[in-house]
């Protein structure tokens, strides 16, 4: 059966990415070619760190697996690299046979292609390094960096974290891969206080489309090192990810829910703590969702700290509820309480949800720039929908993308300021069919250019998870 989930960002600004079309007799000939022989080339030529496997194998099945089914491919084979040097030869025997792939980090893809292939999958599920190496406090907060691989998701990242007190800018549920998260921008609940993943990031560490082995920062490859803030993964297969670290206690918050007959008083509770709020500790995400027939909100609270300031969520607690789970917990207990993966292998019909997700203007204070501008935005709305059938796909599509511009234009007809770079869209909400290009789609050409990008960038590029 097959489940679909797609999800479209409005409000946003856009991470710039160079998306480039395989040629129809190009795609014809990859559609003849046997792939399976290639991955027994790459079998043989790499080292026993790296394990290669094949259908009906568990690691074949996680491999190719994503938290949308509509995100999953059989691929000829899935590739385990087991270090960076075996990356390089998979990816120049992938050049020299013209072979697509795909390179997954967490799975966390809902658009088809993204992440997936019929070719050769890549499995970063061996480059799981969280190393934290502290230094003292500095003006920006930071305590340090953390070394951290790029198969995690952000779970294992915060629960190697946690005994060291300090934390990362990461994901804010459960499931969300370290990869495609970070290289997309990375809207954290501690993106108030200290920006964008992206504006966290120190190095990368990655292996080039032609298999060179380097390294980004804002000194070593610094056009490189834009690039990847932001243009995901258009430049190579990053490794290793080094963030700053941050102090990390205890924090307060979790899940309500509430019926359609509150839905009046969340709302305004929602635009009273968006008007108000100017707390860089507090945040919040309402979820209004449509599921089984049923129409219902959920709402997401966070405070970095274990006792949030009197009154400050009252907005929102005074409501009455039909489930909570708040608490004074760790942050990654809070994380835990909305698993993203909730919906993997969705069967039961159509399900609707947009997500309300403000932040605070000076949340770009913190911005230091790259491939998604970011220095003005406007709040993040994720919108969702899944449905069983892939005959539905067109019908949902436009019933979502129609459903975009209904917003759009409410918002404009409110008198809300929407222009400019605003009208930009945030990459790692964006459908399939979004046009991601921007202002600065120039110099991402200019940079892929500079590292000589061989015949594999035009294959499945695009690593969203």
């Amino acid at each position: 059966m097959w489940v679909c989930l797609r999800t479209i960002s409005t409000f946003l600004t856009l991470g710039a990415v160079s998306v480039f079309a395989v040629p129809r007799d190009i795609e014809n000939e990859l559609a003849e070619s046997d792939y399976t022989a290639v991955c027994k080339t790459i079998q043989s030529a790499v080292s026993n760190s790296t394990g290669v496997y094949y259908f009906l194998h568990p690691l074949y099945i996680k491999g190719n697996s994503h938290w949308a089914s509509s995100s999953s491919q059989n691929s000829a084979c899935v590739v385990e690299p087991g270090n960076r040097n075996d990356i390089s030869t998979i990816l120049k025997i992938i050049a020299n046979t013209s072979t697509p792939f795909g390179v997954r980090s967490g799975g966390h893809a809902t658009n088809p292609g993204f992440s997936s292939t019929p070719g050769v999958q890549i499995a970063l599920f061996k480059f799981s390094e969280v190393t934290y190496h502290p230094a003292p406090a500095v003006a920006d907060g930071s305590v340090g960096t953390v070394d951290i691989g790029a198969g995690l998701v952000w779970d294992s990242v915060y629960a190697a974290l946690e005994p060291h007190g300090v934390n990362v800018v990461g994901g804010r549920v459960t499931g969300v891969g370290v990869g495609g998260f970070t290289l997309g921008g990375g809207y954290s609940w501690l993106s108030n206080q200290y920006g964008l993943t992206i504006d966290t990031v120190t190095a990368f560490e990655l292996v080039l489309p032609n298999g060179t082995l380097t390294t980004a920062t804002e000194t070593k490859n610094p056009d490189l090192f834009f690039g990847l803030k932001g243009g995901f993964n258009n430049f190579g297969i990053v490794t290793k990810f080094t963030l700053l670290a941050f102090p990390q206690g205890q924090v307060w918050g979790g899940l309500q829910t509430f019926t359609a007959s509150n839905l009046d008083k969340v709302n305004k509770a929602t635009a009273d703590f968006v008007a108000n709020v100017t707390d860089p500790k507090a945040g919040i995400i309402t979820t209004y969702n449509f599921l089984l027939g049923q129409p219902g909100v959920s709402l997401l609270m966070f405070y970095d700290g274990p006792t949030p300031p009197a009154g400050l969520f009252d907005r929102f607690t005074s409501i009455p509820h039909f489930t909570s789970d708040v608490s004074t917990r760790s942050f990654l207990s809070l994380v835990g309480v909305s698993p993203s993966d909730a919906t993997y292998g969705f069967r039961f019909g159509f399900f609707i949800s947009y997500d309300v997700e403000p932040f605070l203007p000076s949340m770009t204070k913190r911005s230091k720039g790259g491939a998604y501008p970011h220095d003005d935005f406007l709040a993040p709305l994720n919108l969702y929908y899944a449905w069983v059938g892939e005959e539905h796909d067109e019908w949902y599509q436009e019933a979502l993308e129609e459903s975009t511009r209904s917003i759009r234009e409410q918002a404009i007809a409110e008198g809300q300021d929407i222009g400019g770079s605003k009208q930009i869209k945030y990459g790692n909400y964006a459908s399939a069919t979004e046009d991601l290009t921007s202002q600065v789609s120039f110099l991402m050409h200019c940079i892929m250019s500079d590292i000589q990008l061989p015949w594999i960038a035009y294959m499945a590029l695009i690593w969203k998870d």
